[in-house]
């Protein structure tokens, strides 16, 4: 058994900074549409294509590969993990690549067609990497480490837009922005994935052999809760990137912040960084840990210490090459902390059961949408911050409820569900839409709309008592 374990440590280490890519890539396009927004003086609707692009490739490759599965069989499980993998990293690589003829004929639609190649290459990451993780170790403790390699994927999204913000609008931008600022950044992303296909490539990682069947048909579409579940998960996609496309927008309204997007962007890191906590606070709030009290306090902890690494992530700044620190007054941030106790709070109230969690924090969701809508200044500022904590743990609540009791058709059903994160194609369109008729903030009734169907869904929707 430690010999299993040794196998087991590198191979998992080099999955789990796979998460951490494409968390940092997919949310580096909350930083893009602004950017490509102000080149090509976009309306809202024009700059959510980005979105539209990234993620209606899930559904292409999603719909293509459930397909395959249904008629010829799992792909994965003919040409293994690690090639599919690898696969998928050199996917990802040739869309940032993209980038760079892209800006060199300044033509927004090649600049969708790189996002769709890069977006393609995650989809086949999400769906090779996810199994792959929970299948390196004991069964029993796949779920942990599935959360585990999440919270790295949040550490990603947390990262990315102060990087992001950085290189495009510091480091590359000589003081005015182009589209030539975007070459070096991607290129430099392009480089990394390539770079990581080589080391899964001659990295040992131990092989696997799907053997579970995947039925044929659409059987599994008489199960209620599935079919209920599609549609949770297409609305919670498409409200939470929603949210995060036109957050920097919003926090540069002049009710709001006034922020220019360069520090708008850093600030977009708190968003990121709140779901990062709260994906860490939902692995041991889910996890195996009987004693309460044990349980609160790390907790309580984990809050502390990774809401002081993002603090310190956001500190850092780099002006013309020059490293510094320059800490935020608390005094500037006291509603986060505040939100983040509310956070904490929430998961004891909410428990174990995922469909009351859900519930609960899509409601506080709901409250917070509201408070954008309705405030300005910090109050308006910190409640938007505030929805990625409490984002933090919807998607696994809701697949876990729509996957429940299924036996033979989990892996058909886990194929539809993946498929419905076209709602991240979907809803920012049609908030951008909403956005140039009544403007940003008013906007944001879209996601109102999203989260109140997850509100029905964890009361009423996710029981498994009827089929259609």
């Amino acid at each position: 058994m430690n010999n299993e374990k040794t196998n087991y440590k590198k191979p998992f280490i080099t999955i789990t900074f796979l998460f951490f890519m494409w968390g940092f890539i997919t949310v580096m396009n909350d930083v893009l549409i602004p950017h490509l927004k102000a080149v090509f003086e976009l309306s809202y609707f024009q700059a959510a294509l980005i979105q539209f692009a990234f993620f209606g490739a899930f559904f292409v490759i999603s719909l293509i590969y459930f397909i395959i599965s249904v008629s010829k069989g799992d792909p994965i499980a003919k040409i293994g993990y690690k090639n599919g993998i690898i696969i998928g990293l050199i996917l990802c690589g040739i869309g940032c690549c993209l980038f760079y003829p892209a800006a060199g004929y300044q033509r927004y639609i090649i600049f969708l067609g790189a996002l769709f190649i890069l977006a393609s290459g995650v989809t086949i990451l999400q769906i090779t990497a996810n199994p792959y993780a929970a299948i390196l170790g004991k069964p029993e403790t796949a779920s942990s480490r599935l959360n585990l390699a999440q919270g790295f994927n949040s550490f990603g999204t947390t990262l990315a837009p102060i990087i992001g913000a950085v290189l495009l609008y510091k480091v590359f931008s000589n003081g005015e922005i182009t589209v030539d600022s975007l070459k070096m950044p991607y290129l430099i992303y392009g480089c990394l994935f390539f770079a990581l296909a080589i080391i899964i490539k001659f990295i040992k990682l131990p092989s696997f052999v799907n053997t579970e069947k995947i039925e044929k048909g659409l059987g599994v579409l008489k199960f209620r809760h599935v079919v209920l579940g599609m549609f949770a998960i297409f609305f919670y996609v498409g409200g939470e990137v929603s949210v995060g496309s036109f957050l920097i927008n919003f926090f540069g309204l002049e009710n709001i912040m006034g922020m220019e997007e360069a520090e708008a962007g850093v600030f977009l890191s708190y968003y990121w960084g709140g779901a990062m906590i709260g994906r860490f606070l939902g692995s041991v709030s889910m996890g195996s840990i009987t004693d309460a009290t044990r349980k609160y306090i790390i907790m309580a902890g984990l809050s502390v210490v990774f809401f002081f690494v993002l603090y310190f992530i956001t500190a850092i700044k780099i002006e013309e090459g020059i490293f510094s620190m320059q800490l935020v007054p608390f005094a500037k941030i006291w509603l986060f902390i505040v939100f983040l106790l509310i956070n904490y709070l929430a998961f004891l109230v909410g428990g174990t059961k995922p469909s009351n969690v859900l519930t609960l924090f899509a409601g506080i969701v709901i409250i917070l949408l509201l408070i954008m809508m309705i405030t300005n200044g910090a109050i308006a500022f910190w409640s938007a911050i505030a929805i990625g904590a409490f984002n933090s743990i919807l998607w696994s609540n809701i697949f876990t409820l729509a996957i429940k009791d299924l036996g033979k058709y989990t892996s058909q059903a886990s194929s539809l569900l993946v498929m419905m994160i076209v709602g991240g194609a979907l809803i920012p369109l049609l908030q951008g839409a909403i956005a140039d008729s009544i403007g940003i903030q008013l906007s944001f009734f879209i996601p109102v709309i999203c989260y109140s169907y997850l509100v029905f869904y964890g009361l009423i929707g996710y029981k498994v008592k009827n089929v259609i």
